[in-house]
C-alpha cells in the first residue's frame, strides 16, 4: 500500500508541477514582448495617453507626458508616424547617423537596453503611431524579479494546494484498501469482526459498495465455516454411540462361548447397519453443497408420482394422497429434489399413526412452486419449531429412529435452488413440512 501511496501521491504533483512549468516556460518564450507591453507599468498604457494628450493638448503636452515617464521608469521613447517621420523629440539621446545605423542593425542582446516596438491607432482621428521603447537591461531586470515575485508566490502557494489536495485524495483511496487489506487477513485468521468495515461501509462510493459485499461475504463465509464446524463436531458425536455399541458387543463376543457369540451377531449387524446409514446420510448432506452439475428440466409431477409409488411400498400400512397441479416443471437438480421429498416422506411415516393418510401436494403459485407433506402425528412444540432443520437435532421426547438429517438434508436441497424449508404444525393437527421453490435456480439463501 506505500508504493501505491507514493505511487499515486507523486503522479498528481508531477502532473502539477508540469503544466505549470510548461505554462511559464510557454508564456517567456512565446509572449514575451507583448507580456511586457501589456505588463510593465511604465508602457501598459503609455500609447493611449500619450495619443489622447496629443491630439487635445498638442506636442508639448505630449513630449512632457514621455519626460515624465523617462524621469520615472528611465524608459526612453520615440513616436513615428504612418510615413516614420518623427511626431514629437522623444526622449531618445542624440547620437551621430553611424551611431543610430549600428544601433539599428545589431542585436538587442550586445545592446545595453532592451527595444520594443507597438503601433497604435487613434480612435479619434484614425491616424496609426510608431512607439519605440528603449529600456535599460538593470532597469528591466530589476522589474522582472519585482514583477515575478508575485506571480512565482501564486504558483507557489497553488503548488501547496495542489499538492494537501493530492495528499488527500490519495489517502482517501489507499485508507479505504488498507482497511479492507486488514479485513482480508482477519478473514483469513477467521478473527474476522462484522463491525470492522462498519463507518467504510456508510461510504457512498465504490469503497462503500466494495465494504458492504465484503461484509456480506464474511458474514457468509463465518456462518459456512461455523456450520462446518459444528457439523463436524455433531458427526464426531453420532458416530461414538453406535462405535461404542460395537465396542461393547465386540468385547461380549470375546469373552461369550460359542451359543451366546451366535446371538451376538444379530446385534453386531444392527449396529453396523446403522453406522453404515448414518455415514450414508452424511455423505448426501455433503453432496448436495459439493454438486455443481448443471440444472436441467425437472418433470415435478413424474418425480412426485414415481416418489409415492416408492413410499407406499416401502411401507405398505402407510397411505400417500398426491394432489398436484398439471404440468408442474422447474429448472433444477432432479436428484435433489428427489431426496428431498423422499426424506420428507420417511419423515411423515415415522410419526404419521395409522389410519390418516398422508398427504403430498404441489401448487403452482407464480413463478414458485410450494411441495408439502403433511402427516396426522402430534406435531412439534412451537419453541423446536426454528431448530428443525438443523444437523443431528431432533425434537426431544421423539421416539421414532433417525439421525437428524432428513430435514437437513431436504434444506440444503431447497437452498441450493434458491428456495427455502418451511415446518409448521397444521392447525387441524399433526406437521406440515413445505419446500418452496422457484421456476428458475435462484441465488442460495444462508440459512
Amino acid at each position: 500500500m506505500r508504493s501505491l501511496f507514493w505511487r499515486i501521491l507523486a503522479s498528481f504533483w508531477l502532473a502539477i508541477a508540469l503544466v505549470a512549468g510548461l505554462s511559464i516556460l510557454l508564456g517567456h518564450m512565446l509572449n514575451q514582448d507583448a507580456w511586457i507591453l501589456s505588463r510593465h507599468p511604465g508602457l501598459n498604457t503609455l500609447a493611449e495617453e500619450w495619443t489622447q494628450r496629443y491630439e487635445t493638448q498638442g506636442e508639448e503636452a505630449a513630449q512632457d507626458l514621455l519626460q515624465q515617464r523617462k524621469r520615472q521608469y528611465h524608459i526612453d521613447v520615440q513616436v513615428l508616424n504612418e510615413s516614420g517621420e518623427p511626431v514629437v523629440r522623444g526622449t531618445f539621446p542624440r547620437r551621430s547617423a553611424a551611431f543610430e545605423a549600428r544601433q539599428n542593425d545589431n542585436n538587442d542582446g550586445h545592446l545595453p537596453w532592451r527595444r520594443l516596438t507597438a503601433e497604435y491607432t487613434s480612435a479619434k482621428t484614425g491616424d496609426t503611431y510608431l512607439l519605440i521603447y528603449r529600456i535599460p537591461h538593470p532597469e528591466l531586470d530589476a522589474w522582472h524579479r519585482s514583477s515575478l515575485l508575485w506571480p512565482l508566490s501564486a504558483l507557489a502557494i497553488a503548488l501547496v494546494v495542489l499538492t494537501l489536495f493530492s495528499l488527500l485524495v490519495t489517502l482517501s483511496i489507499t485508507r479505504p484498501l488498507s482497511r479492507l487489506r486488514g479485513a482480508v487477513h482477519d478473514l483469513g485468521q477467521t478473527t474476522y469482526q462484522q463491525n470492522s468495515l462498519a463507518r467504510l461501509a456508510d461510504r457512498r462510493d465504490e469503497f462503500g459498495v466494495l465494504a458492504t459485499d465484503f461484509n456480506r461475504m464474511g458474514a457468509r463465509l463465518q456462518s459456512l465455516i461455523g456450520s462446518q464446524r459444528q457439523l463436524l463436531r455433531d458427526v464426531s458425536h453420532e458416530l461414538r454411540s453406535p462405535l461404542a455399541r460395537l465396542r461393547i458387543a465386540l468385547a461380549l463376543a470375546e469373552r461369550a462361548n460359542a451359543e451366546e457369540r451366535e446371538k451376538l451377531w444379530p446385534r453386531l449387524t444392527r449396529e453396523c447397519d446403522r453406522l453404515e446409514a448414518l455415514i450414508s446420510e452424511i455423505l448426501v448432506l455433503a453432496r448436495v453443497d459439493a454438486d455443481n452439475a448443471s440444472a436441467e428440466d425437472v418433470d415435478l409431477n413424474l418425480l412426485l408420482k414415481t416418489l409415492q409409488k416408492d413410499a407406499q411400498l416401502g411401507a405398505p400400512d402407510q397411505v400417500v394422497h398426491l394432489h398436484a397441479d398439471a404440468d408442474l416443471h422447474l429448472k433444477g437438480w432432479p436428484t435433489m429434489i428427489e431426496r428431498a421429498v423422499d426424506n420428507l416422506l420417511r419423515n411423515a411415516q415415522r410419526f404419521n399413526p395409522p389410519g390418516p393418510a398422508i398427504e403430498l401436494q404441489a401448487q403452482r403459485h407464480g413463478e414458485r412452486i410450494l411441495i408439502s407433506v403433511r402427516d396426522h402425528g402430534p406435531g412439534v412444540d412451537a419453541e423446536h419449531l426454528s431448530q428443525l432443520g438443523e444437523p443431528f437435532f431432533r425434537a426431544p421426547g421423539q421416539a421414532a429412529q433417525g439421525h437428524g438429517l432428513g430435514l437437513a438434508i431436504a434444506r440444503r436441497a431447497a437452498e441450493r435452488h434458491g428456495g427455502s424449508l418451511i415446518l409448521a404444525n397444521h392447525p387441524d393437527g399433526g406437521f406440515v413440512a413445505s419446500i418452496d421453490l422457484p421456476l428458475e435456480p435462484g441465488v442460495v439463501t444462508p440459512a
